[in-house]
């Protein structure tokens, strides 16, 4: 196949499938229901979508400081400015192209300074792994306090959810295998796979040889506060979701968590995620789907701007390293 027709393929079809399930959710509502939707966005209390806002700009230059902080022990000590303005390329990209944003952020930032983009993208795999325990850990918690909830939300819709984690461990446990298959190959091509892979690591290892450990683990709690606190806060903007519980938002941010990852930045299926999700607590479908709306269309529109100021000021900002 075409490279370009293949690469339009799939960035074409996360657009097509948002588009899709935004063309969904208005052909199974009634005009009421989208007049209720669109009156409910109108009317909703903007102090507090402008309070989830500030509280998302502050993960976002959080974890470019948590990042400052994995890249230390690789001698690489990039100003604030381009830690974070390569975070914010990522999280643009991310909305065109599902998990593009990672790729491009490191090599965006090994540009412009001097480090290797395998090292540099390690570091970011070692973020997500984080991430990811920390989003395992808040599942954990939240079972705790909705476990007959969330079982009967997945059971709904036919998701076995030990078939998901046995899937998980194999993959992880293939993974390994596989590293070590490359690392022993003698030939050539596997050979370039194996001193990536090397690189990878060295960049994974950072972790290990952070100094400030205390302040990785602070950042690492902001990031993910700030992430549960924008979800808490903007509940408040609409009259209807003001008395959800804690139990009731971790369940909604759980699941618009994984939804995000479906199409391009959640397109479309974010708020169908958190109206289908809220419903089970009795909330109508036009007030779930108006917060739906509102949390994505903030979020967004900050990675949109932010993403974009940072593509300009970039080179601005690095011009002396760019003619030098």
């Amino acid at each position: 196949m075409n490279k370009k027709l293949s690469k339009g393929i799939k960035i074409s079809i996360p657009l097509l499938l948002g588009v899709l399930l935004i063309w969904y959710s208005v052909s199974t509502s009634s005009a009421d229901e989208l007049q209720s939707i669109w009156q409910k966005i109108k009317e909703a209390n903007y102090y507090w979508i402008s309070l989830s806002v500030i509280m998302g700009v502050i993960a976002h230059l959080s974890r470019a400081i948590r990042w400052k902080l994995l890249l230390a022990p690789l001698k690489c000590r990039p100003p604030l400015y381009n830690s974070f303005f390569s975070v914010m390329v990522g999280y643009l990209s991310n909305l065109g192209i599902p998990r593009s944003g990672e790729l491009l952020r490191g090599a965006t930032l090994a540009s412009y300074e001097d480090l290797e983009f395998d090292s540099t993208f390690g570091t970011i795999v070692t973020e997500r792994i984080i991430d990811m325990l920390c989003l395992l850990l808040i599942i954990g918690f939240t079972m705790t306090l909705q476990a007959p909830v969330i079982i009967e939300f997945f059971s709904a819709r036919n998701i076995n959810l030990s078939l998901s984690i046995s899937i998980l461990i194999a993959g992880i446990v293939l993974t390994y295998i596989t590293y070590h298959l490359i690392k022993n190959s003698k030939n050539k091509w596997i050979k370039k796979i194996s001193a990536f892979l090397k690189g990878l690591l060295n960049g994974m290892k950072s972790i290990t040889q952070i100094k400030d450990k205390g302040k990785f683990v602070f950042h690492t709690l902001l990031i993910w506060s700030m992430y549960i606190g924008i979800f808490w806060v903007t509940k408040y903007s609409i009259t209807e979701t003001a008395e959800l519980g804690l139990g009731e938002i971790l369940v909604a941010f759980i699941v618009g968590s994984f939804s995000i990852s479906i199409t391009s930045g959640g397109l479309g299926v974010y708020p169908l995620a958190i109206a289908t999700v809220l419903h089970i607590y009795g909330i109508d479908k036009a007030s779930g789907e108006a917060l739906g709306w509102i949390l994505w269309t903030a979020q967004t529109a900050i990675m949109l701007f932010l993403g974009l100021i940072s593509i300009i000021l970039l080179p601005i900002m690095n011009r002396k390293k760019i003619f030098n």
